[in-house]
């Protein structure tokens, strides 16, 4: 299985194993987007087209797109439309231009109703529009401008002293008269087509008299974020933010499930594992409390980081690895006698398996008793002769089995082994029985 197989799987045991909690996580961040969207008021947003007529490098339209956005438009815009308490710096943030295919610049303009967008985009196309014919006109040199129709009438007096002089040749008689008339007739129509090329390559006439394409659109929505979208994103945020919490927690978790991790933590072999099956676990009576009624209510008391229990086989299976236990215990005996059999507190997977020891093997064999993992104490030593200790897989770091060794230690216990215990679902044999 590839490693992103196990992540799927992994957050498919969270979604399925912690639902309620995501299901909280996610109402809580739909109910931080509705606060948010009550705190941000509502933004239409409208464009109006400019027509920029002519040839246009890309450089120049970006140039004319700042002009469009520029603190001098900006102001007059607001001077124009007259809101109350809005200034030029305020409209700053809420005109936009860009350039588009076409020689065309949209001005955009956001405002808190439609109405008011509206007439932000439109003022804004007519502001920068009077504004970039005026700086075509005030940037115009009058001599410069004066030159190319001076140049016309001296065009036009030339061609006529060049008609002039062709017919003052000497028309048809001589080679020489001819090839003149040639000459000035070229001359003339040079003369023409440069004033002619003149005319179109004038920046005045081709770039000149931008045109604004109609008033722009009434918005008939709200710009994102909307509200819907704001609820939404902060559900979907909390709910990821839950999942990632809980992936981060399996990642720093440092309990032990292997079985040579937990046999060196404890310093001793292990004797082997045994099932039990799965059930609802029992509410014991420091469990009763309010934190602990809102833990079943979220599942919270239920661990998802486990993988899901096999299913058994039967009782008679069950009892088998049980009774092999026993016999292994029976051989790793010191010496004739009886066994504390250890059992973290809290563990109720292992406290049920030591249980069925029990039962499976003599009643004087075994002794349960309960040790706190926090601080570990256990009974003084008695007839006992060595130590077994029983435990989940998964559910106990190896700081806290080594507590429990040294504590086995300190009441000159032998740990002798120790049996791992996991959960294991009915099914065949006992899912009849329980039915019947």
């Amino acid at each position: 299985m590839s490693d992103d197989t196990i992540r799927l799987v992994t957050i498919g045991r969270i979604i399925r194993r912690r639902r309620r909690l995501l299901t909280l996580f996610t109402l809580v961040g739909a109910l931080v987007g509705f606060g948010t969207s009550l705190l941000l008021p509502p933004r239409y947003t409208t464009s109006a087209s400019v027509l920029l007529p002519g040839a246009w490098e890309e450089r120049e339209l970006m140039t004319q797109t700042e002009i469009a956005t520029s603190s001098v438009v900006v102001d007059r815009v607001a001077a124009t439309l007259g809101w109350s308490g809005v200034r030029g710096s305020e409209l700053r943030d809420r005109v936009s231009a860009k350039a588009s295919d076409g020689n065309i610049i949209k001005i955009s303009g956001t405002a808190e109703t439609p109405e008011r967008a509206q007439q932000l985009a439109d003022q804004a196309a007519r502001q920068f529009v009077t504004f970039a014919e005026r700086i075509t006109g005030d940037n115009t040199d009058p001599e410069a401008a004066a030159g190319p129709e001076a140049l016309r009438k001296m065009v036009v007096q030339t061609s006529r002293r060049i008609t002039d002089l062709a017919e003052a040749a000497d028309p048809g008689r001589t080679v020489e008269s001819v090839q003149t008339r040639t000459e000035l007739t070229k001359l003339r129509t040079a003369l023409q087509e440069a004033i002619n090329k003149l005319e179109q390559v004038d920046p005045a006439a081709s770039k000149a008299n931008m045109v604004v394409m109609g008033p722009a659109a009434r918005p008939a929505g709200e710009a994102p974020p909307t509200r819907l979208q704001l609820i939404i994103g902060g559900a979907g945020l909390f709910f990821l933010l839950a999942v990632i919490g809980h992936l981060t927690a399996a990642r720093m978790n440092r309990r032990l499930r292997t079985e040579p991790e937990i046999a060196a933590a404890l310093g001793s072999a292990l004797l082997g594992t045994v099932d039990v099956p799965g059930e609802s676990p029992a509410h014991r009576p420091e469990d009763r409390g309010p934190w602990a009624r809102i833990r079943r209510l979220l599942g919270l008391d239920v661990r998802w980081d486990l993988p899901t229990p096999q299913t058994s086989g039967d009782e008679a299976g069950r009892q088998i690895r049980y009774r092999r236990v026993c016999a292994r215990l029976r051989d790793q005996l010191p010496a004739p006698g009886r066994l504390l059999v250890v059992v973290p507190d809290g563990d109720e997977i292992a406290r049920r398996a030591a249980k069925q020891l029990v039962a499976e093997a003599d009643s004087e064999l075994l002794r349960v008793v309960e040790v706190s993992v926090s601080r570990p104490l256990v009974p003084d030593h008695d007839d006992e002769s060595g130590a077994l200790v029983v435990l989940s897989a998964g559910s106990w770091t190896a700081e806290e089995l080594a507590g429990i060794a040294e504590a086995c230690a300190d009441a000159e216990y032998e740990v002798v082994g120790a049996v791992l215990a996991g959960t294991v679902r009915a099914g065949g044999d006992d899912a009849r029985r329980g039915s019947a």
